[in-house]
């Protein structure tokens, strides 16, 4: 029972973890899903392990319990787990580790497991899954917290998959949940809002997305040979506010929620990449004044 896993919740997440470990070495035991047809699916995908459909005690028969259900489930999943522990008289949780793998919530949504005895923690990799096949894991991070012996566990765990084990802060959890978030998908709405506008200039969205990706990629490069202050770009990072207030009335025409993430970015990058923030929020607020003055007088004008 040394290297074997039970998955309760094989989504994309689950599925993914299980069939690298089963690659792995681990011994995959059971898979629990809501129903069969969705177990068995998982099953195949993985390579290896039983089927269940809804909680089973063969979960508990396994070294290490991963929940990699939705993080609204994950409660109600740790309390019919500690239910059936329990029942048993609580002798499978001094062997057992249960690890969750939500990136917002810490190991406490566990305490009715760790109340049983068992050790519990949390292991969050910070990688996307698509459900369309399985993503390298290779050097990716896993954010680990919880019980001592939950986290030995999770870290071995990483390191069989080839990720790089951090430990966090419990009480930062939400923090650096929300640090992914805006990495990953708020940066995606920022492509695609900017897609939309080369595609309103003229271009076709392949150009645009391309044209995109190549000046992102670039920055993005530059930032990690380089640091964040020597890869800032664009006419904030030259202090040309003439072209920002231009910028402005060429997005007045846009949806307003455009301008004001423009606006709330540039603020944004004005506070973690100025090298006088304050002067340089100061302007902006002048630049946002002139701004709503125009479109007041424009409104006006139409009127």
């Amino acid at each position: 029972m040394v290297n074997s896993l039970a998955i309760v919740g094989a989504g994309r997440v689950g599925r993914a973890l299980g069939r690298r470990l089963r690659e792995q070495g681990w011994r995959i035991g059971a898979v629990v899903t809501r129903n069969e047809g969705t177990a068995r699916r998982a099953v195949r995908f993985i390579g290896g392990g039983k089927a269940y459909a809804g909680m089973s005690r063969e979960v508990l028969t396994a070294r290490v319990v991963l929940l990699a259900t939705p993080d609204d489930e994950i409660i109600s999943a740790a309390r019919q787990i500690a239910e059936m522990l329990q029942q048993s008289g609580g002798g499978e949780a001094r062997s057992t580790v249960f690890l969750h793998t939500s990136g917002a919530l810490d190991a406490s949504v566990l305490e009715g497991i760790r109340e049983r005895g068992a050790a519990v923690g949390s292991v969050h990799p910070l990688q996307t899954f698509s459900g369309v096949g399985v993503p390298s894991l290779e050097g990716k991070y896993f954010a680990l917290e919880g019980d001592a012996e939950a986290v030995r566990a999770a870290r071995a765990m990483v390191r069989d998959l080839g990720g790089r084990p951090v430990k966090i802060s419990a009480r930062k959890k939400r923090l650096y949940h929300a640090a992914a978030a805006l990495a990953a998908g708020h940066v995606l709405a920022v492509e695609e809002a900017a897609t939309r506008m080369l595609m309103s200039a003229g271009m076709k969205r392949h150009e645009a997305v391309r044209s995109l990706l190549g000046l992102t990629r670039q920055v993005l490069d530059n930032f990690e040979r380089l640091g964040s202050r020597a890869a800032w770009t664009g006419p904030l990072a030259r202090g040309d506010y003439r072209v920002i207030l231009a910028h402005a009335e060429a997005m007045s025409e846009l949806p307003a929620e455009y301008m004001e993430a423009y606006e709330a970015l540039n603020r944004l990058g004005a506070r973690v990449l100025a090298d006088d923030a304050k002067s340089t929020l100061a302007r902006l607020d002048k630049i946002a004044v002139a701004e709503r003055q125009t479109r007041k007088s424009r409104r006006i004008e139409r009127d």
